[in-house]
């Protein structure tokens, strides 16, 4: 597997190469990044895909993919499952439910494990969409996991954050609090046809509202509040988002690059820390005596340094 596969359109080699960014061992680590950089940089539209459990995001990936191909696009999907607490396991089934884009020679669906990361996004999110960029694909949706409030690490991957609520999201507003609700660009709620549609125009109603307070993350840009099924090509939801994706709303990709160089910083500087002789030892023995309260936090950290 080489950048000259993956730029030749081996989706097997590409597929390979995100397992191989996927990885947590340093020397594989060091051959992803040195694919990145034989890979060229292009042109291209990062949208954040996030809201709550249920609310129908991957079916409206799909939609979207489909339209988006329609008008000449190459899309990646990054579909970010949660990982078990318990097992670190994921059921990775977002592929299932994209089927149809799938199938599209012009799309290329990836499930990833969230893998404990925080934030709706898995830790190697970024190199991800930088490879599928490189690739060829110049359309990268990233669908979160969808656990609420800790959402907020997308708008820190994309250009725009596209939240999805449902039909009489009253509460639904009051589990996205307003962290997530902050950093949405475009909102969409979803399931609006049939009877639902008058619980769809409240909560659009509702949401608007709560904008009105909230304002934008992206200047001189009022936040849409948009209705709609995913069932049907999202028109409007497209234009939308075209509308956001402007010169200006690329000036925040250099913020987002010193974000991500401290996040990386931290957990490099963790990393080592663990690495020097006996030093996980004590941790595992001061974890014990806060968990036993012998120490205070304070105190744990206090001993550990």
């Amino acid at each position: 597997m080489n950048a000259e596969q993956i730029l030749a359109g081996d989706r097997g080699a590409l597929a390979r190469a995100l397992t191989l960014i996927e990885s947590l061992r340093p020397d594989h680590q060091a051959q992803a990044r040195a694919l990145l950089r034989q890979l060229p940089t292009r042109q291209t539209q990062r949208v954040g895909v996030t809201g709550p459990p249920g609310a129908g995001k991957s079916t409206l990936i799909e939609s979207l993919g489909l339209l988006a191909i329609k008008n000449g696009r190459r899309v990646g999907v990054l579909a970010i499952d949660p990982s078990s607490q318990r097992t670190g396991g994921s059921i990775l089934g977002d592929k299932t439910r994209m089927e149809e884009l799938s199938r599209d020679e012009r799309a290329f669906v990836r499930p990833t494990p969230a893998a404990g990361a925080l934030g709706g996004v898995a830790r190697r999110t970024r190199e991800a969409i930088l490879l599928l960029e490189g690739a060829g694909y110049d359309l990268i949706l990233v669908e979160t996991v969808g656990v609420g409030q800790s959402e907020v690490a997308v708008s820190h991957l994309v250009d725009t954050v596209l939240l999805v609520a449902l039909p009489g999201a009253g509460d639904d507003l009051q589990g996205m609090k307003r962290g997530l609700m902050e950093t949405a660009d475009v909102i969409w709620v979803n399931k609006a046809d049939g009877e639902r549609l008058p619980a769809a125009r409240q909560a659009a109603n509702q949401l608007s509202l709560a904008l009105r307070l909230l304002g934008s993350r992206t200047p001189d840009w009022r936040v849409p509040v948009l209705t709609g099924t995913a069932l049907e090509p999202p028109v409007a939801l497209w234009e939308a988002l075209q509308s956001h994706f402007t010169p200006g709303v690329l000036e925040m990709r250099m913020q987002q690059g010193l974000y991500w160089l401290e996040r990386g910083l931290e957990e490099r500087l963790l990393a080592r820390f663990f690495a020097e002789p006996g030093r996980s030892e004590v941790w595992q023995e001061l974890r014990a005596s806060v968990a036993n309260a012998r120490l205070s936090p304070e105190e744990a950290l206090e001993q550990l340094f």
